[in-house]
């Protein structure tokens, strides 16, 4: 049988249907486009162009590597970006065509990291600066699409510069600033220079994280980690003044946007919200939000404004009553689990560090959130009967949850010694199996008030990556990272059947049939196995890169999908062992990846904080 897949065969495209998603770490990467319809904002590679008013969503994608940092045009016809790559390699920035929604260069001379872009009031410049391995300052022709000049962006006894903004009238002047240096700097286009002014701040040293320059360019304000403010005059180069005085802003100014009417939104590392106004910049108007503040970006003059945090929450704010509403949230950390509740496509659960968020699947809002701090969520599961959320911790302990509330409904302690990295449980809702790292596999009863401990099989020498029951809950598979498989009969609670491979098994999966099971890993194949005596029928290659981590089967048993390292979705035809869809989208490890009941849709989650839900591609 020929296991190579066959380049003849067409594999066509996934459709994508939605991206849950936005990494909050991207300092002003939140931005409101000028038409005002919509939203840009990085996730891992990919830019998310995302309607205000509709679940309409376009993706730009062509960086290699993380976005990490983020610009349009004043007129909304460019959007630029740039990324992160490794040490001593060039790292691209892109111009986009925004109406178009297409790539029109690629600018590369900067190394490692682009750390900030701004373009210039009438887009015809678009200025870089280079990350700390590179530290020079390029002004690039939008026209030309090529570089004008470059120079050291900072002296030579001062810090790094971290932020740029041009100015809002001239396209020859712009500002950058970062630790202990601030420049003003004129573009000589004749002789294709920048030269720069150190301004001069006397006695204050200050780090600057974040910067906004004054509708008429009469002045500029920089906010510093020391939690202070200081407006400047790009004229005479000199500070105007700096305050407050006291009660700084905690953990520092983390964004800062000047408005037309005069006055300063302010965001904290705290996450506190402030409109103050100079020279006292006294909070006038303030709130509390949820993580540290990265990004305030205005709708129109600002009379409506977003704010993205640090948590992934972005919020929609109206400047009148000085209100929030929360619009999207998503996970900041990466996602390790996804599970749908049995028979439903309506909701599923996902699980990340120390949440577990429950979301509705069509309009990909988050319904409920169960938070336990300081721990961390291996996996999760839905009992048959809808009624609790399963969930296995790295303290050693099973938590079960109210899937409508969130209320805790019992914990079973010290479950596992070395943390529980897998759980499972059976259809008639009266056990749980539990795996951990240290490679036990245990059999709970679950009674009305109790929980107790029926068996613990010990044969695993590593940590249980996946567990899957049969359905009639006579035996369950369990893979483990020590290169087996092992079929256990729950009712004599023995083992069945070993199967060794020379891989770290990551997930497993029984055929409908429940006489295969198909198992993957970090050596890329998908075997098929023979559940009666444990030997292997086939082998495919899974990947031509990277561990595959996720497996899922149709209830039909025709189709299956993986996903992996290589972070694409992968649909297979089961009986041809061919790849039929290809999903491209994701820009972290693919972890774990669902079909939902009924074939309507597969949900992939990523490392990222991503979740993505695809069309699936079958009628059922």
């Amino acid at each position: 049988m020929d296991n190579k897949i066959s380049p003849e065969a067409q594999v066509a495209e996934l459709e994508l249907d939605a991206v849950i998603g936005f990494n909050g770490h991207v300092p002003t990467g939140l931005k409101c486009h000028p038409d005002q319809e919509h939203l840009i904002f990085p996730l891992g590679c990919t830019i998310l162009i995302q309607a205000i008013n509709t679940q309409e969503q376009n993706f730009l994608q062509g960086h290699g590597n993380n976005v990490s940092c983020l610009a349009i045009s004043r007129s909304g016809q460019y959007i630029a970006s740039g990324q992160v790559t490794f040490m001593g390699f060039k790292a691209d920035i892109i111009l986009w065509d925004y109406k178009k929604r297409e790539l029109l260069a690629r600018l590369s001379l900067h190394k490692g990291k682009i750390e900030a872009l701004a373009f210039s009031p009438n887009d015809l410049y678009l200025v870089s600066l280079g990350g700390p391995d590179d530290g020079s300052v390029v002004v690039w022709s939008i026209a030309k699409r090529d570089a004008i000049c470059g120079s050291p962006a900072a002296g030579l006894n001062v810090g790094n510069a971290t932020n740029v903004i041009f100015s809002r009238c001239r396209d020859e002047m712009f500002v950058t600033a970062g630790n202990g240096t601030i420049r003003v700097w004129e573009l000589d286009l004749p002789n294709r220079k920048i030269w720069p002014t150190e301004c001069q701040t006397g006695q204050m040293k200050r780090i600057v994280m974040s910067i906004g320059m004054a509708d008429d360019d009469s002045f500029f304000y920089l906010g510093t980690t020391t939690g202070d403010i200081l407006k400047m005059n790009p004229r005479t180069k000199l500070l105007t003044d700096a305050g407050p005085a006291k009660d700084k802003f905690s953990l520092g100014v983390s964004a800062i946007r000047c408005l037309k009417m005069g006055g300063l939104l302010v965001g904290s590392g705290a996450g506190l919200l402030v409109f103050c106004k100079s020279p006292s910049y006294k909070p006038i108007k303030k709130m509390q939000l949820q993580g540290r503040i990265t990004s305030i970006t205005l709708r129109g003059e600002g009379h409506q404004f977003f704010v993205g945090t640090e948590e992934s929450h972005i919020y929609r704010v109206s400047f009148t009553d000085f209100k929030e509403t929360l619009i999207a949230t998503c996970h900041f950390e990466a996602v390790e689990d996804i599970v749908f509740p049995f028979g439903t496509a309506e909701l599923f659960a996902t699980c990340a560090k120390k949440d577990i968020r429950v979301w509705n699947t069509s309009s990909n809002r988050e319904l409920l959130r169960i938070t336990v701090p300081n721990m961390t969520c291996h996996g999760i599961d839905f009992m048959r009967d809808g009624k609790s959320i399963i969930s296995a911790w790295n303290d050693g302990k099973i938590r079960a949850f109210a899937p409508e509330t969130g209320r805790l409904m019992y914990v079973i302690n010290n479950a596992h010694r070395i943390g529980v990295t897998a759980i499972a449980t059976t259809s008639d809702c009266k056990r749980v199996i539990s795996g951990g790292g240290e490679g036990e596999v245990r059999v709970w009863q679950i009674g009305c008030q109790t929980q107790k401990l029926e068996e613990a099989l010990k044969e695993h020498k590593s940590s249980v990556s996946c567990i899957r029951v049969k359905r009639n809950n006579e035996e369950c598979v369990t893979a483990s990272t020590d290169g087996t498989c092992i079929i256990w009969d729950l009712v004599r609670l023995r083992r069945n059947q070993m199967i060794l491979a020379n891989t770290l098994f990551q997930c497993v999966c029984y055929h409908p049939e429940e006489f295969q099971i198909i198992t993957s890993g970090t050596d890329r194949k998908i075997a098929y196995w023979e559940v009666f005596d444990g030997t292997v029928i086939r082998e495919l290659e899974g990947s031509l890169s990277g561990s595959i981590n996720g497996m899922d089967i149709t209830q039909e048993g025709v189709h299956f999908v993986t996903g992996g390292n290589d972070h694409l979705v992968k649909v297979w035809d089961y009986n041809e062992g061919e790849v039929t869809h290809v999903g491209v989208g994701h820009s972290g490890n693919i972890t774990r990846i669902r079909i939902s009941p009924g074939n309507q849709y597969i949900v992939s989650v990523s490392a990222d904080g991503a979740i993505l839900r695809w069309k699936y591609p079958y009628t059922s």
